[in-house]
């Protein structure tokens, strides 16, 4: 089988792109897949993607393919012409709401792309991480005024009832399939499906050690929007009022392609501030170390947009994690197995009392990080790559 994946990957820095690293690893590994494809946004000049590979050592051939460029309006066309020049068995979509662009309309209109996909005669999958039914769009960063947002839902749901033309649409979390079940009835009934976000990695029992030196408070995403860390630095202040062991804060990610700039504002703003660490963009091979040297994963949301890679990936490395309790994350805990010391959103205070509970009781910091082990390794990506497999070959005219 030939797979083609829409998507962002590593080089590339856009949203989703960690978990399509991780998911083209597992696909790879699969005896009945020959060759991934993957259909990329472009990178900007002199940052090619790496060459492609052949298949060796019992992984398929993978091949790099830049087939569309973020904040184009014309990338459904991109995409359906990228699919027929490379003639795929299947084509999988890895998509949220805001992944061909960051403005309203070109983002609107790259998901049509699954439909014209469709429509070309390929097999059609994907997995849609969140739905527009569910996200506040002011703090989202795409509406500034209740008529605006009201649009934008209109727009949303048309959006969606083209994606729910693909032969698969694979939801990360219960509440998403019951939503779109009821609001779109019949479009949503047969080929709409619970899948889970699925396990990056399954490493070994973490030992719950830390480094020498401060304890690291971090914090992991693209910021601006509805992740913003100015209650964080305010709440890492009011730790160092109490008698503790030295604190650093590491702010470790990009910024929203919403919100340009913020982080940099953000550092200028608190140059002063001794212990804040910005790592800028994290590379993969650096993922395990940023979580390994932390003592808790903070999640300064004031709303979720969206099962939470960020979490998973604090579990499998076996952190203790503080969120507000709130939409996704909180069904996360609830329906996935986590554990959180939690806060109120929009309250450096609040927050500030819940990392306190877990720096202050190593017993607590230890326990919370055991529970989210064993909630993140509970179902692997090779698990949820299974799945898409067996689906796909009862699909109509999809390949044995």
């Amino acid at each position: 089988m030939r797979f083609a994946l829409v998507t962002t990957h590593p080089p590339g820095t856009g949203s989703l792109n960690e978990y399509a690293f991780h998911f083209v690893r597992a696909l790879r590994r699969k005896p009945e897949v020959s060759e991934v494809v993957l259909l990329l946004d472009e990178l900007p000049e002199g940052a090619p993607y790496p060459p492609d590979e052949p298949a060796a050592d019992g992984l398929a051939a993978l091949r790099y393919v830049p087939a569309w460029r973020f904040g184009a309006w014309d990338n459904a066309l991109r995409v359906r012409r990228a699919v027929r020049s490379v003639e795929p068995d299947a084509v999988l979509f890895n998509l949220q709401f805001a992944t061909f662009a960051g403005g309203k309309a070109p983002a609107a209109l790259g998901l049509i792309a699954p439909a014209l996909v469709k429509r070309a005669g390929y097999p059609t999958l994907i997995l849609l991480h969140n739905i527009m039914q569910t996200v506040d769009l002011e703090s989202a960063g795409f509406a500034g005024n209740p008529v605006m947002a009201a649009l934008i839902r209109a727009f949303g749901d048309l959006a969606t009832r083209l994606l729910l033309q693909a032969d698969i649409v694979a939801l990360t979390i219960p509440k998403y399939v019951e939503i779109l079940r009821d609001r779109f009835g019949e479009a949503a009934t047969g080929n709409v499906y619970l899948i889970p976000h699925g396990a990056f990695d399954i490493p070994p029992p973490p030992t719950h050690d830390l480094p020498d030196g401060p304890l690291q408070i971090m914090t992991f995403g693209k910021f601006g929007t509805y992740k913003r860390v100015e209650d964080l630095i305010t709440a890492l202040n009011i730790l160092r009022q109490g008698d503790r062991p030295p604190l650093e804060l590491v702010i470790a990610g990009s910024d929203s392609p919403n919100a340009a700039g913020y982080l940099d504002g953000v550092a200028q703003a608190n140059a002063d501030l001794p212990g804040l660490r910005f790592t800028g963009y994290v590379a993969e091979e650096d993922v395990p170390r940023i979580f390994g040297e932390s003592a808790v994963v903070v999640f300064p949301y004031t709303s979720t947009t969206g099962s939470s890679g960020v979490l998973h990936q604090a579990g499998e490395h076996g952190r203790a994690a503080v969120m507000p309790d709130i939409g996704d994350l909180a069904a996360l805990v609830r329906e996935e197995g986590y554990a959180a010391e939690f806060f109120e959103p929009g309250d450096a205070k609040s927050m500030a009392d819940a990392i306190a509970r877990v720096i202050d009781d190593p017993a607590r910091r230890i326990e919370l990080g055991e529970r989210n082990y064993r909630a993140a390794v509970g179902l692997s990506l090779e698990d949820v790559v299974d799945w898409y497999l067996i689906h796909l070959r009862e699909l109509p005219g999809a390949p044995a």
